[in-house]
């Protein structure tokens, strides 16, 4: 097909890998872009789209068998190279750089110094920016935003309106979504899921067949691992170290840890729940807080020894 859509200048760049890129002019106008204005660079015409409104901009780099197309847009210094296609309404800014046989689409925007190499895909209204990076066979999908220095790889997948910030890593097989956090230095792997309003954060680590779902939050220097489920408003906090007991179903939800009970929001050590008066008890939620413990006192703490049993075996 013949290009009338730009043309390659002589300003051109020498890559470290010895290829050419030149920089374009666009010899037509069409949406967002004036005929005889300046683009960033490619290698050869192949990279960038000729019969659609895709461009790229500033100082941006189109290289290899890399291929812009559809209404997508490469801006300022963000670098796109060997394979990787961006399309669809995409956008990929700043210094971002988009490699490999990755993919960018639909409405979504890899921007800052984000990274997606490999076989990645960021798709939906996805967001990657600040210093992250999504690799292996990843995907994040939907709403969902990855930023900061986090790490989202392997076959690992982040959708609907989740994030993961700070340090956090996200790999194996995991899966991260609705409006699930993780973040801090936490990781979830294998075939983890972390979903619903959960929180994983801190040191924590979520793994194996693992999930954590509902208001759950897990924190501090945490692991939930095996089949473990936590869910509802469990907490699971500080050095607990093996699968939590939950129990749901009863007035409050209950989760028991190596070393502390929380039932409904209280959470206290197993010794303190054993001495706590019957004023004390009613200061946490009335005479339901009494009638509650008066009727399960026993079965809880019956519970957590046996838990705490098995934290010594």
């Amino acid at each position: 097909m013949q290009n009338d859509k730009f043309i390659l200048l002589n300003e051109r760049i020498i890559t470290p890998y010895g290829g050419t890129l030149y920089r374009i002019e666009a010899i037509k106008s069409f949406p967002g872009v004036e005929s005889g204005q300046l683009g960033g660079f490619i290698e050869t015409e192949s990279n960038l789209s000729t019969d659609d409104n895709s461009w790229v901009s500033g100082d941006a780099r189109v290289s290899g068998n890399a291929q812009v197309s559809g209404n997508a847009q490469v801006s300022r210094d963000a670098q796109v190279s060997d394979y990787a296609q961006v399309f669809g309404n995409a956008r990929v800014f700043g210094n971002a750089q988009v490699s490999g046989n990755a993919q960018v689409s639909g409405n979504a925007r890899v921007f800052g110094n984000a990274q997606v190499p490999d076989y990645a895909q960021v798709f939906g209204n996805a967001y990657v920016s600040d210093y992250a990076q999504v690799s292996g066979n990843a995907q994040v999908s939907g709403n969902a935003q990855v930023f900061d220095n986090a790490y989202v790889s392997d076959y690992a997948q982040v959708s609907d309106y989740a994030q993961v910030s700070g340090n956090a890593w996200v790999f194996g097989d995991a899966q991260v979504s609705r409006d699930a956090q993780v973040s801090g230095d936490a990781k979830v792997s294998y075939y983890a899921q972390v979903s619903g309003n959960a929180w994983v954060s801190g040191n924590a680590q979520v793994f194996g067949n693992a999930q954590v779902f509902g208001n759950a939050q897990v924190s501090g220097n945490a692991r939930v691992f095996g089949n473990a489920w936590v869910s509802d408003d469990a907490w699971v906090s500080g050095d607990a170290s093996i699968t939590p007991t939950v129990v749901t179903g009863m007035h409050y939800p209950i989760t028991i840890t190596d070393t502390e009970i929380k039932i409904g929001c209280e959470f206290h050590s197993i010794k303190d729940w054993e001495s706590f008066t019957d004023p004390r008890i009613r200061l946490m939620d009335g005479e339901n807080a009494i009638e509650f413990w008066k009727a399960n006192k026993s079965i809880i703490i019956g519970l957590a020894i046996n838990h705490m049993a098995k934290v010594g075996e």
